[in-house]
This record gives structure tokens, C-alpha cells and sequence, in this order.
């Protein structure tokens, strides 16, 4: 598969300027003194996170990226980590603005969940291609009564949001410095700031001397480091390596 090809079926983040909503949405809740962030978090090895899905051959990405900030906000507030829908919103999140495996964005699928809940996988599967919505077939496993924009281009406000729960994110990913990335950190410059793919971040830390972001992918296991990529991370302000810190958001309980 080409570059070219490879980005046409594997991402699917609808790249949308929202300053009115995000302006009208934008906070970190519960804000951490800096003295108080920790030196690094994992959400992954606190439990938090669900195991590495694969989007396939569907723009879902936006939806993969809504389910994995929703499952984390609901294992750290009630100690249960359960797996949820990703094709329920592809097939029935249209009405919020968002186009099934042609693109969505994780904001609208957040207003999606807030409104209807979101079933689990297993009582909703994937299939990684939009159908009728059968939402109806199931029961809400999971709710949220809102979410929140974390300030763009401050690596300070995503540190302290990730801090206490794994954060939706948008990155530019149709590069081949993406698409070939095995292990280590990756800080290429190459790697671009056009976001087109919804990933999670899940935690930070430092490697080699090196700071990160860690990030789940929806690209099954057997991509980078078992589905994940450590993004290089920088202090300041700018669009953070592949534009991570442009557009982050996350779910409240």
C-alpha cells in the first residue's frame, strides 16, 4: 500500500476551525498546581485504557479516539474499564455533524454520548464500515454529562489534563515518518501539523533522555510499539509534534 493509499482508509479526522465553540468550551477542570504533576503518567498501566482496536479500512478514527477518552473517564470514576462502541457512533452519530468512515470529529462524538450514552463492543461490534443505526437494540453502558477543550497550543494545560485522565487528540498522520514508526520517540519535524487523525493520549514520561507523549493508535497491535507511539514532547507553546498540541479534548463523567 502507497502513502498515498494508506492515508486515504486510515485516518478520518474531519479538520474543522471551531474558535466560537471552543471558546465558549474551554477549560481544564481541576487544574494541578505544576508542582503537583506528577513526572510521568501511564494510563495504560493504571488500568485505564482498553486494549489496541483496529479502525481497518473506514475513517473511524475520530470515533476510536471518542470511545478510548470515554472508557477512561468512566474506569477512573467508578473502577470499571469496559470496552464501548465505536460502531454505534459510526452509524449513528451523522445528526451531530459527523460522517461515519468518511471522517467525524471526537468533539461531536462526545455531544453524541452526552445525549444518547454509548453501548459496549460487544453488544454493538465493529465492522469497520457504517450501516443503519441499531442503537436501539442495545442499553447504555456509559454516560457523560459533558466535555472540555484544553487550551491549544500549551504543552503545560495537556500535561495537566493528561495528568488525570486520557485525552482525546487530533495529529497529522499521513506522512511516512508516521506510518513507518516501530519504537522510540519519534520528534521529526517531518512529521507535520495538518491534523487528519484522532488518536488518545494516554500519559508522559521520558525515555533516553527524551520527554513524550504516549499515544493509542487505532491501527491494531501490530503497528509501532504494540499500537502505540511515543510523540516527542516539547515545553512552551506552538503545535506540538504532528500537531498534538492544537486540538485536545476530553470527557467529564
Amino acid at each position: 500500500m502507497t502513502n498515498e493509499e494508506f492515508g486515504k482508509v486510515m485516518k478520518g479526522y474531519r479538520h474543522i476551525e471551531r474558535p466560537y465553540l471552543r471558546s465558549q468550551n474551554t477549560a481544564v477542570e481541576g487544574v494541578l498546581d505544576s508542582s503537583e504533576t506528577p513526572d510521568s503518567v501511564d494510563w495504560v498501566a493504571k488500568g485505564a485504557v482498553s486494549p489496541v482496536k483496529n479502525q481497518g479500512q473506514c475513517g473511524s478514527c475520530w470515533a476510536f479516539s471518542t470511545t478510548g477518552a470515554v472508557e477512561g473517564i468512566h474506569e477512573i470514576t467508578t473502577g470499571e474499564l469496559v470496552s464501548l462502541s465505536e460502531q454505534e457512533l459510526v452509524d449513528c452519530a451523522g445528526a451531530y455533524g459527523n460522517l461515519g468512515c468518511n471522517g467525524g470529529l471526537m468533539d461531536s462524538g462526545f455531544e453524541f454520548v452526552i445525549k444518547n450514552g454509548l453501548c459496549t463492543e460487544k453488544d454493538y461490534s465493529y465492522v469497520a464500515k457504517q450501516g443503519q443505526c441499531e442503537k436501539s437494540k442495545c442499553t447504555a453502558a456509559v454516560k457523560i454529562s459533558g466535555y472540555h477543550d484544553v487550551p491549544s497550543r500549551s504543552s503545560s494545560a495537556l500535561l495537566q489534563a493528561v495528568a488525570k485522565q486520557p485525552v482525546s487528540i487530533a495529529i497529522e498522520a499521513d506522512r511516512s515518518v508516521f506510518q513507518f514508526y516501530s519504537s522510540g520517540v519519534m520528534d521529526s519535524s517531518s512529521c507535520g501539523t495538518q491534523l487528519d487523525h484522532g488518536v488518545l493520549l494516554v500519559g508522559y514520561g521520558e525515555e533516553s533522555g527524551k520527554k513524550y507523549w504516549k499515544v493509542k493508535n487505532s491501527w491494531g497491535a501490530s503497528w509501532g510499539q504494540d499500537g502505540y507511539i511515543l510523540l516527542g514532547r516539547e515545553t512552551g507553546d506552538g503545535a506540538g509534534t504532528c500537531g498534538i498540541l492544537l486540538q485536545p479534548s476530553y470527557p467529564t463523567a
